[in-house]
């Protein structure tokens, strides 16, 4: 090793900053149990003291009070760090958080860090963060996702002709409209995509809790008719014997996971026996560093990974993960990240391969987004 390669090995972390920006939906939209008319994403920039070397990047989704928890409970564990010891200064994040609480808001922070840590550490060794986190796949399968439960049938139409168009062989859209109140119209929407995608394209669905448990096993019944094999929280995901009943009495798979912060969480939901495949959503997790232990524990319960929501920073972890299903290409989320990150991937044929560059291949596009900055 050079004494220049020597020097971006043995850097370390100088600073740690993370800003705030929310942009407009352009539509209102909504799920079986929330609407909204803005995103907000968190961006963490972690850099060293040579302006000349790379800075890593990541983000969540979430309150634009997550950076101030950044800055407040978790920039001063990191700064001093090297920046190749992501996980001292993973463990040292979660240390400091203990009082705040983990879950939530507090996660999607250390989230947020971890993620620009583990990018910087790619781009300081000139990999990419595929490679680095140990690749077992050369591109990832995605799904269309979308579907809410505020857009009229027209617009559903045109969104999954459009995602067959790219080639998707798996879609899903929203349903539990109005905290399950809506059944009829969820049922109706499902017959539409159905009858959109043809017999050959998988049809997912997505309550978000929005049914009790009894109710959600006669939607599963419904939904068999129409072949829908995938039923992503027909119950709150904190109610593990519910999603375990509708599990035992549905033909579709049931899912959930997308809220889980910790390895805890998870084993929790495992021992559960509560689904046939595990959600994990990389800006909610605690970053790449928990996905990945995440993803061991699952296998070991002879379970699959579904990567949840962000799928350009998600990616490259999806390819280094063995029991991996496949991603989600959240309608919400690539309209953000399309936009403003250079390197964004194309699904083409339903997959997708990260930028063969160094760190999670992706930059930002400062001059657009910083008229959405909050904070």
């Amino acid at each position: 090793m050079t004494a220049t390669e020597t020097s971006r090995v043995e850097v370390p972390v100088a600073s740690v900053e993370a800003t705030a920006y929310t942009v407009p939906t352009g539509r209102p939209e909504g799920d079986g149990t929330l609407t909204w008319d803005s995103t907000t994403l968190v961006l963490v920039r972690v850099s060293t003291p040579d302006p000349s070397l790379p800075v890593g990047t990541g983000w969540t989704y979430g309150p634009a009070a997550a950076a101030a928890v950044v800055g407040d409970l978790l920039a001063g564990t990191v700064v001093g760090e090297g920046a190749m010891d992501v996980a001292r200064s993973w463990q040292s994040m979660v240390r400091a958080v203990r009082n705040a609480g983990r879950p939530g808001l507090v996660g999607m922070a250390v989230s947020a860090v971890d993620t620009a840590l583990w990018d910087l550490r790619a781009r300081l060794l000139g990999l990419p963060l595929a490679t680095l986190l140990g690749a077992v796949r050369d591109d990832v399968r995605v799904y269309g996702s979308g579907g809410f439960t505020t857009d009229s049938g027209p617009h559903l139409k045109h969104q999954l002709e459009g995602w067959m168009q790219q080639g998707f062989v798996q879609v899903k859209l929203k349903i539990g409209e109005s905290w399950g109140t809506e059944v009829d119209r969820d049922l109706v929407r499902v017959a539409l995509a159905r009858e959109v995608v043809g017999d050959a394209v998988d049809v997912f669905v997505d309550a978000n809790g929005g049914y009790q448990a009894q109710q959600a096993v006669r939607v599963a019944r419904r939904l068999e008719d129409m072949g829908v094999v995938w039923f992503e929280e027909p119950v709150s995901s904190e109610d593990l014997p519910g999603l375990r009943r509708v599990r035992e009495q549905s033909v579709a798979d049931v899912t959930a996971g997308e809220y889980g912060d910790s390895l805890a969480y998870f084993a929790h939901l495992l021992s559960a026996d509560a689904v046939d495949c595990v959600q994990v959503d990389v800006t909610r997790c605690g970053g790449y560093t928990e996905w990945l232990r995440i993803a061991a524990l699952v296998a070991g319960y002879g379970l699959e990974v579904s990567g949840h929501c962000a799928p350009s920073l998600a990616a490259p972890v999806a390819l280094a993960t063995p029991n991996l299903r496949h991603l989600e290409w959240f309608e919400d989320h690539v309209r953000v990240e399309s936009r403003f990150f250079e390197g964004f991937p194309d699904p083409a044929g339903g997959r997708i391969v990260p930028a063969h560059a160094p760190g999670h291949g992706l930059a930002l596009r400062d001059i657009d987004l910083a008229t959405y900055r909050v904070a």
